[in-house]
């Protein structure tokens, strides 16, 4: 089975710091989501495939954090970043 190119790509920064909740940076669909993760693999950022949870986000206004709805389905893709940092 070969992997399909996504039809949808998201980009999200959280910064504890500063933030509430992981704020939505980037959004795309066909070509442009593809350029999303090109450019995420170059620089060394996790990429995380989830087509339902990047259908949600993309609704997203940019910069808005996520709603409450989607904090545990979000607090999986940062414990996926997490556990690949601490095994790096």
């Amino acid at each position: 089975m070969k992997n399909k190119k996504p039809s949808t790509a998201v980009a999200l920064k959280y910064d504890p710091a500063r933030d509430h909740a992981p704020r939505l940076i980037g959004k795309g669909r066909g070509a442009v989501a593809a350029r999303l993760i090109e450019v995420a693999k170059k620089h060394h950022i996790p990429v995380y495939q989830d087509h339902r949870l990047a259908h949600l986000l993309e609704t997203l206004d940019f910069n808005s954090e996520i709603p409450a709805e989607l904090y545990q389905a979000v607090a999986e893709v940062l414990a996926f970043i997490y556990r690949l940092e601490r095994d790096a």
